[in-house]
């Protein structure tokens, strides 16, 4: 029998961590901490989860989420995006979203603008999450990607006073200027 030190971390290693108010996540095994997001981040969160929310939760659409919510995407990546779009009920559990969810949203803090542009979006992309969207507080912008052949591909780069749309979601107009008052 093998001993020794685990190097890969998994679900279970995940729920083991004590609360502390910072967010956790496991991505290929590997834990990644950041600070709480600051107020400013919040509110633009929320601000857009409800415009989404009167997209989305109209019905047959989906269900939107806020973080903290933990996205289980295999036993090694756990992950918690601020604003997970969920088109899929089945993919809903006691333990929090099961499996690729059709949209995931990060809204960028200073300490983790490198993390959320190429690290975790590299591991959305490997999972075949459908749509990454990155909220930019400081630019006032919004990228929408879609997920093409194990990477994400611009299909809308939105400023502070644009309408949202976006082709695979029809009907779909976020009136941007409220999410930065």
């Amino acid at each position: 029998m093998a001993t020794g030190l685990k190097t890969r971390l998994d679900y279970d290693d995940y729920c083991a961590i004590p609360p502390d108010g910072k967010r956790y996540e496991l991505l290929d095994g590997q834990i990644q901490v950041a600070p709480a997001p600051s107020p400013l981040h919040q509110r633009i969160s929320k601000r857009l989860q409800r415009l989404l929310e009167a997209y989305f939760e109209e019905p047959g659409r989906g269900e939107v989420f806020n973080a903290p919510i933990d996205v289980i995407l295999t036993p090694h990546d756990v992950v918690q995006p601020d604003l997970v779009v969920v088109t899929d009920p089945a993919l809903v559990s006691t333990r929090g979203i099961e499996g690729a969810p059709t949209l995931v949203i990060e809204v960028l803090s200073p300490t983790t603008t490198a993390y959320d542009r190429t690290t975790k979006a590299q591991r959305y992309a490997a999972h075949g999450i459908p749509h990454y969207w990155i909220v930019d507080p400081e630019t006032k912008t919004i990228e929408c990607f879609r997920h093409h052949e194990a990477t994400y591909q611009l299909v809308g780069a939105f400023g502070p006073d644009d309408t949202l749309t976006h082709p695979d979601l029809p009907g779909l107009r976020l009136g941007l200027p409220t999410l930065w008052r």
